[in-house]
């Protein structure tokens, strides 16, 4: 039991790793495109084993509070316990968000979207399976999500004078 819980913890580092080496790569290409982009400097390192760090405090939390009797803290997910985690951890000190400002954050977003991506290809099968109303309602959504935003951006510039 205790060697299949560790291995465990071993896979989701091992993933958080790749993410972090995934970041590292996104940033590097990024910088040959553009070389006036963040610059990959100690900070970046030190930043991204920061990122790597929170995640797996936030991890370790929420496996710990799967034992508490109350049913919501139980229920609240990881990505809330990683958030508690660095919110709190870069209140108290500045070297954390220091260190995470050096990672260029479009760097952060490749892995996050490929792991998204990832996980919506393993669930085709189930989507094939859904009501083609869906599709139509997916469209009416999307779209007033993106009119929304546009039409709250502009009011945002009108306002600002811009």
């Amino acid at each position: 039991m205790m060697g299949k819980l560790s291995n465990k913890y071993v896979k989701y580092s091992l993933v958080l790793l790749m993410s972090v080496a995934l970041i590292l790569f996104a940033q590097e290409i990024k910088l040959l495109k553009n070389p006036e982009s963040t610059p990959i400097s100690f900070m970046t390192i030190a930043g991204l084993i920061v990122l790597w760090a929170f995640s797996m405090i936030g991890i370790l939390i929420s496996a710990l509070m799967q034992k508490v009797p109350v049913k919501v803290i139980r229920d609240f997910p990881i990505l809330g316990w990683v958030s508690i985690v660095s919110l709190v951890l870069c209140m108290v000190s500045d070297f954390f968000v220091e260190a995470i400002a050096a990672v260029d954050f479009l760097s952060i977003t490749t892995p996050i979207l490929t792991f998204a991506g990832i996980s919506v290809a393993d669930r085709l099968v189930d989507l094939r399976k859904t009501s083609w109303k869906v599709a139509i309602v997916a469209v009416f959504v999307f779209t007033g999500t993106y009119v929304g935003s546009a039409l709250l951006a502009q009011f945002g510039l009108h306002v600002s004078g811009n």
